[in-house]
């Protein structure tokens, strides 16, 4: 294939077809352990942070797992990284079903969300591998499969939770990776030509020289940027089902919140990614964290049942755009040969600030008996968020139409 082939192309967008296929699959590891903490709490008779853990521990594998499996990908291909994941995502769910005490459980936790990874990080730097022009729209679309995942899992799977406990609902997840990812993974072996690597590595490193930071200094400017967004964006996302059954209205509208709030994000996430194709990475990131900052605030006077619908809403609907964002800087401004690598380090610091949050958010609820100063909490660290954003921005000589040229 010739570079004017191969990026954009129709094989690129069958492609990204396929990739928000496996992400909805693959991205359920992520979801899951939200709809069944009640059920965890209660069997198991512990305190909220413990019930929590779980998740914890599920974002801290799913942290690393983005980090070497995005390094994975860059030598051995997606395909590959995709079976193994499939592999141990089956095996975690397995194990995890069977569990007998929390520790277990998050333990069986942090292998699941290891292996679910490979669908977010990893495809989103294997699909910003095929598009040039429209590959803000194509990580958005990518990066939608973690949301559109959240969005029906916790539907699916609350049905079977309330019949046949979360146990069954586990071992139920056990075939999914089996059986629907692998096949899946076989239709995207085919590699992206070296010309056109060679050329999006030319347009990276012209777009470096334009920003006043080493490729090493922002990344770990994104990453610290990365935590602040998602240690607030966690509240919400991690404890709304809870925080439903603390006002009487149970884990089911819980769960119907949350869905709201995911499918608000899919629709940000695709505005973003078009808004993110004319303004670049880093201005859209800035405006994302802002909405997402003014939606949290929202939360404090509100907790009446249709209220909390429509800040749901309203939540989802503001902060969907920013981890894709990430990503997109990432590819403006590194070499496309880390892609891998350099997004999963990026993508692992926002999922660390989501497994900060949901255990913070927990704790400060076990100290102050509500989730108000929990709110407050991520408020302030969605500031530090902004704050890093505007000096990234500030910073930066880029013209407005550097990262994504006509």
């Amino acid at each position: 294939m010739s570079e004017s082939e191969t990026l954009d192309s129709r094989y690129s967008w069958t492609r990204l077809g396929i990739t928000l296929a496996i992400a909805v699959l693959g991205n359920v590891g992520m979801w899951s352990i939200i709809v069944i903490m009640p059920a965890v709490q209660a069997e198991f008779a512990v305190a909220r942070a413990d019930a929590a853990l779980p998740y914890t521990l599920t974002m801290v594998g799913f942290a690393l797992g983005n980090l070497v499996i995005g390094r994975a990908v860059d030598r051995f291909g997606v395909t590959a990284a995709l079976i193994g994941s499939a592999l141990t995502m089956a095996a975690g769910f397995g194990l995890a079903a069977v569990s007998g005490s929390i520790v277990a459980l998050s333990l069986m936790q942090f292998v699941i969300g290891f292996g679910t990874a490979v669908g977010f990080g990893p495809l989103i730097a294997d699909i910003s591998h095929w598009f040039y022009r429209r590959r803000g729209i194509a990580v958005a679309i990518a990066a939608s499969g973690n949301y559109l995942s959240g969005a029906i899992w916790p539907l699916l799977l609350s049905g079977v939770l309330s019949e046949h406990g979360w146990r069954t609902a586990y071992l139920v997840l056990a075939i999914v990776p089996v059986v629907l990812i692998i096949p899946l993974s076989l239709l995207l072996r085919t590699r992206v030509p070296e010309e056109a690597t060679a050329h999006a590595n030319r347009m990276s490193l012209s777009n470096a020289r334009s920003v006043q930071f080493s490729p090493t200094a922002l990344q770990w400017m994104l990453g610290l940027a990365g935590i602040g967004c998602c240690v607030a964006m966690s509240m919400p996302q991690v404890h709304i089902v809870s925080y439903c059954a603390d006002l009487g209205y149970g884990p089911t509208v819980g769960a119907e919140m949350l869905s709201l709030m995911l499918m608000g994000g899919v629709v940000s996430r695709l505005i973003s990614g078009l808004v993110a194709d004319r303004l670049g990475g880093v201005i859209t990131l800035l405006i994302g964290s802002t909405l997402q900052c003014i939606a949290l605030f929202l939360y404090l006077p509100f907790d009446g049942l249709a209220p909390l619908y429509i800040v749901s809403l309203i939540f989802g609907l503001s902060q969907g755009g920013i981890v894709p964002s990430y990503a997109l800087v990432v590819r403006e401004y590194m070499p496309a040969k880390e892609a891998g690598a350099r997004v999963g380090f990026v993508i692992m610091a926002t999922i660390v600030g989501m497994a900060l949050g949901g255990w913070m958010s927990g704790w400060i609820y076990d100290l102050t008996g509500s989730y108000r100063a929990a709110f407050l909490n991520g408020i302030a660290w969605n500031f530090l968020n902004i704050g890093l954003m505007m000096m990234i921005l500030i910073k930066s000589r880029s013209r407005r139409g550097d990262a994504v040229p006509a």
